[in-house]
C-alpha cells in the first residue's frame, strides 16, 4: 500500500512513498488543508463550500468540490485502480474525511508526541519534543494565513509550538543542558514576549549556565515588558526566581531531573505542592496543575522517602465528577507512581488510603478499581478521618459502574460524601458530592431533587469561587430544563470533547428529528451506526455496529448501550439487540441519563419487543 504523508506545518504538501505529489492548484491544497484540520472527522460538503468561497459560493460549487476531491484522490493515490473507492479521502454520508494514521500528518504527529512526552522521563521527553518541533517548516497553513477557516487552526498550532518549546526547555534543564536551553529560548522569548514561562525558563537556563547577571537582566526586561505593554506586575514565579538568583540559591521547583542531593529546600516545596496544586485545580487553573503535578511526583520519588511520595501522589484534593480523564497519559503515570509506592507504605494506613483513593480517582471509567476505592473507604472510616473519607468516597463514585443500574448506589455515595464534606468543612468535596447526587438523581428520574442539587452547587461555587462547577449545572439545565446550550470548557477536554455533538444527537433521537452530525470525539463508535442507518447507509451502519467496541463502564454506560440497542432494532440485528437488553435490564427502572448531561429517556422502552 502507498505510504502517504501530508504536511501543513509550513506549505501544504504531500508525498507518496517519499515522492512529492503534484498539488499545483491552490484549491487542491486548500481542500487538503481543510481535511487535515478536520483531524479524521467528517468535513461536510456544506462546510467545504462555505470555507472555500467564504460564504459566497457560485452556482455549481458542490460539483466543483467533488471535482477537487477527485483530483486530490488521484494525487494522493496514484496506484489506485479506476472506479475503486478511495482509502484516504473517504466519502461519508455528509461529506468527506481524511483517513490517515496519526503519524502520517505532521500536525497530528506533533500532538501525539506532545502527549507521549508528558509521561516520559526528561531525557526521553527532550528527544520527543525536539523531533516534534523539527516538524515545522514555517508557519502552519502559511499559504492560507488570510483565510477565515485557517485562523483557529493557525492560532492553536502556534500555541502548541510555543508550549512545546517551553516544555523542551524544561526537559533540557532537567537533564543538565542549560546552554542548549538558552539557545532555544532566546528567539522564543523575542517572538512571545507575553509568555511568562518563557522569561522564567530563559532566566533559569542562564543562571544554570553560570550567567547570573544575564539572568537578572532577562527578568528585569520581562518585568518592563509586563508593566509597559500589559500594565501588569510579574507573576510570583518570576519574583521568586529573581530573589533566589540574588540570594545565589538554585531554583529547582519544576526541575524533576535534579539529583536529590542538589535539592536545597526542595522537600519543603514538595510538602507544600499538594495544597498549592489542589487550590489551583479547584479555582480552574487545570493547565498549570497538569503541567506541574507529574514533575512534583517525579521529584518526590527521587528523594526516596515513600511517605513523602505518598503525600505528593495522593495529596491532590481535586475530586472527580466526570469519568473521562482530562489527561489520560498523566493519569496513567500517577497511577503507576501510586502502585510503585503502595508496598513501601504498608505500615501507614493513612498513606495507603490516600494512594488507593488516588488510584480509584485517576483510573476512572473502568470500574476496575472499585476494590481499591472500597479499601480506601474502610481505612478512612477506621481512622475517623472525614477528609480522607471524602477522597475515598469520591474515588468510589468514579468506580461504581460495574454494571448498568447502579444509580441508586451512586446517589447514596453522593449523599454520604456531602455529609462527610460538611463535617470536614470542605466546600470542594461538598460540591463534588452534590454533583454526584445530581447525576444519579437524573438516572432515577427524580429531576426536582436534581434541580435542587444544581441550585446548591451554584450557590457553593459562587461563594467559594469554583468556576468549573457550573459547567455541570449548566449542562444539566440544558439537558433537562431546555436552557440554552452552554459552552464546553476547553480546560476540561475529558468532558468537552464530543459532548456538544452527542448532546445534539441524543436530543434529536428523543425528539424523533433528523440526526445532526458533528465532532462526536470518543463517542463516535456508539453514535455513528445510528447516524449511518438514519442517513440510509444501512450496510455501512451494520458494519459500524458489528465493529463497535463494548461501551466503557462510565457515566454514559446506559446511554451508549441505548444508542446501540436503538440502531440494532432499526437494522433488525437481534444478536446485538439481545446483548444490549441483557446489559440494560438491571437499569429497567432508570433513565439513560446518569451523566446529568445526556438523556435518552426511560431504559424500559428498549427492553420490550
Amino acid at each position: 500500500m502507498t505510504a502517504v504523508e501530508v504536511r501543513v506545518l509550513g506549505p501544504v504538501a504531500a508525498t507518496a512513498d517519499d515522492v512529492d505529489r503534484p498539488l499545483r492548484k491552490p484549491r487542491l491544497r486548500e481542500v487538503l488543508g481543510l481535511l487535515v484540520a478536520g483531524h479524521g472527522r467528517t468535513v461536510t460538503t456544506g462546510a467545504l463550500v462555505e470555507d472555500l468561497w467564504d460564504g459566497a459560493a457560485p452556482a455549481g460549487a458542490v460539483g466543483a468540490v467533488r471535482t477537487f476531491v477527485g483530483e486530490l484522490r488521484r494525487a494522493l493515490e496514484p496506484q489506485r485502480a479506476p472506479r475503486t473507492p478511495s482509502q484516504l479521502v473517504v466519502t461519508t454520508p455528509t461529506g468527506y474525511a481524511l483517513h490517515l494514521p496519526e503519524h502520517a500528518v505532521d500536525a497530528w504527529r506533533v500532538g501525539a508526541a506532545a502527549a507521549a512526552a508528558r509521561a516520559a522521563s526528561p531525557t526521553a521527553a527532550a528527544a520527543l519534543l525536539t523531533d516534534a518541533l523539527a516538524q515545522w517548516r514555517g508557519d502552519a497553513y502559511e499559504e492560507f494565513a488570510d483565510r477565515p477557516w485557517a485562523h483557529a487552526e493557525r492560532v492553536r498550532l502556534a500555541a502548541l509550538r510555543a508550549d512545546l518549546t517551553e516544555r523542551l526547555a524544561d526537559a533540557l534543564l532537567a537533564t543538565g543542558r542549560a546552554a542548549e536551553a538558552v539557545t532555544l529560548l532566546d528567539p522564543h522569548v523575542a517572538a512571545h514576549p507575553w509568555r511568562e514561562d518563557g522569561w522564567r525558563l530563559l532566566a533559569t537556563a542562564l543562571h544554570r549556565a553560570h550567567r547570573p547577571a544575564d539572568a537578572l537582566d532577562v527578568l528585569r526586561r520581562g518585568r518592563r515588558t509586563f508593566a509597559d505593554d500589559l500594565g501588569l506586575d510579574p507573576g510570583p514565579a518570576l519574583v521568586a526566581l529573581e530573589q533566589e538568583i540574588l540570594d545565589r540559591r538554585e531554583h529547582t521547583w519544576s526541575d524533576a531531573g535534579l539529583s536529590a542531593l542538589d535539592r536545597r529546600g526542595a522537600r519543603a516545596r514538595l510538602e507544600a505542592s499538594p495544597a498549592v496544586l489542589s487550590s489551583l485545580a479547584v479555582s480552574g487553573d487545570l493547565t498549570t496543575v497538569r503541567a506541574q503535578r507529574l514533575a512534583a511526583v517525579a521529584a518526590a520519588e527521587q528523594l526516596d522517602d515513600p511517605l513523602l511520595s505518598a503525600r505528593v501522589i495522593g495529596g491532590l484534593e481535586a475530586p472527580g465528577v466526570w469519568t473521562r480523564s482530562d489527561d489520560e497519559d498523566l493519569a496513567r503515570a500517577v497511577v503507576a507512581a501510586a502502585v510503585r509506592t503502595l508496598p513501601r507504605v504498608a505500615g501507614s494506613p493513612h498513606a495507603t488510603a490516600r494512594l488507593l483513593a488516588t488510584i480509584a480517582l485517576e483510573d476512572r471509567g473502568t470500574a476496575a478499581r472499585e476494590p481499591q476505592a472500597q479499601e480506601a473507604e474502610a481505612l478512612a472510616r477506621g481512622l475517623g478521618d472525614d477528609r480522607l473519607l471524602c477522597l475515598a468516597l469520591s474515588g468510589r463514585s468514579m468506580q461504581r459502574f460495574g454494571r448498568a443500574g447502579l444509580a441508586g448506589d451512586r446517589e447514596r455515595i453522593g449523599a454520604e460524601l456531602v455529609a462527610a464534606a460538611r463535617r470536614a468543612e470542605s466546600t470542594t468535596f461538598e460540591i463534588c458530592g452534590r454533583i454526584v447526587r445530581l447525576q444519579a438523581l437524573c438516572a432515577l428520574d427524580r429531576l426536582d431533587e436534581a434541580a435542587a442539587e444544581a441550585d446548591a452547587v451554584d450557590a457553593l461555587a459562587a461563594a467559594a469561587e469554583r468556576p468549573l462547577a457550573s459547567t455541570f449545572t449548566d449542562w444539566f439545565r440544558h439537558g433537562f430544563a431546555d436552557a440554552p446550550e452552554p459552552a464546553a470548557p476547553a480546560e476540561m477536554p475529558g468532558f468537552s470533547r464530543g459532548i456538544v455533538a452527542l448532546s445534539r444527537l441524543t436530543r434529536a433521537v428523543r425528539a424523533g428529528a433528523d440526526l445532526p452530525d458533528g465532532d462526536l470525539g470518543p463517542y463516535a463508535p456508539w453514535a455513528r451506526p445510528l447516524l449511518l442507518a438514519r442517513s440510509g447507509y444501512r450496510d455501512e451502519a451494520r458494519r459500524a455496529l458489528a465493529t463497535a467496541p463494548e461501551p466503557p463502564h462510565d457515566l454514559l454506560l446506559e446511554a451508549t448501550w441505548v444508542l446501540l440497542a436503538t440502531v440494532a432494532r432499526e437494522l433488525d440485528e437481534p444478536a446485538v439487540g439481545a446483548r444490549a437488553a441483557t446489559v440494560l435490564r438491571p437499569a429497567a427502572d432508570e433513565r439513560a441519563a446518569g451523566s446529568g448531561v445526556i438523556d435518552l429517556g426511560p431504559v424500559r422502552r428498549l427492553l420490550t419487543p
